[in-house]
């Protein structure tokens, strides 16, 4: 066992073998973190949630319930240092047990919605955010970061995957994203 764990907590159409998540693992891997990849099946599709606050909230607690089933067992304590690392709706999730176990520890953030920003502890963590993402208004990620005193790292014309549309700028952001989320590991 190593001495510092990352947990993944992926999105709801954004499983662990896409792009920030599956590099952001191997970052965590290469610096010897012992990596957890959760999975959770969710009733209903990203864009059915999308503006429906009851179908949202039962996502949420699908997620949660299938996440802390499958981290009932880890020892926390046993880790020098713990990271979440989540996207879209897993970084509520990851915020939220983070909050509720009283585990106080940094996360890595892959675009987060609003409802993240009332869970994720005060500094600590590092969020990225696209602004085109039209699931979090730019102005909320600037304004909640700010009031949380949270690292902030914002891509012009990404979307909530952090993606352009253009291949190239693509593959600069993921560079771009991973040199970040390596640096935040080593802290």
């Amino acid at each position: 066992m190593n001495k510092k764990l990352a947990v993944i907590f992926p999105g709801m159409g954004y499983h662990c073998d896409k792009p920030l998540l599956y590099y952001a693992r191997k970052a965590a891997k290469s610096l010897d973190y012992d990596v957890l990849d959760l999975r959770y099946e969710l009733p209903c599709a990203a864009a059915d949630l999308k503006n429906d606050q009851e179908k949202m909230r039962g996502a949420f607690d699908e997620a949660l319930k299938q996440s802390m089933e499958q981290i009932s067992n880890i020892d926390f304590s046993k880790y020098e240092k713990v990271v979440f690392i989540g996207k879209s709706i897993g970084t509520v999730v990851a915020a939220y047990i983070n909050e509720t176990e009283k585990l106080n520890e940094g996360q890595v953030i892959f675009t987060p919605v609003p409802k993240t920003f009332d869970f994720v502890g005060r500094g600590k963590s590092i969020v990225f955010h696209g602004t085109s993402d039209p699931w979090c208004d730019s102005s909320i990620a600037e304004s909640r970061c700010r009031e949380l005193g949270l690292e902030l790292q914002k891509y012009e014309n990404a979307n909530h995957s952090l993606e352009t549309g253009s291949v190239v700028d693509d593959v600069q952001i993921v560079q771009d994203v991973m040199v970040k989320v390596e640096s935040f590991l080593r802290r």
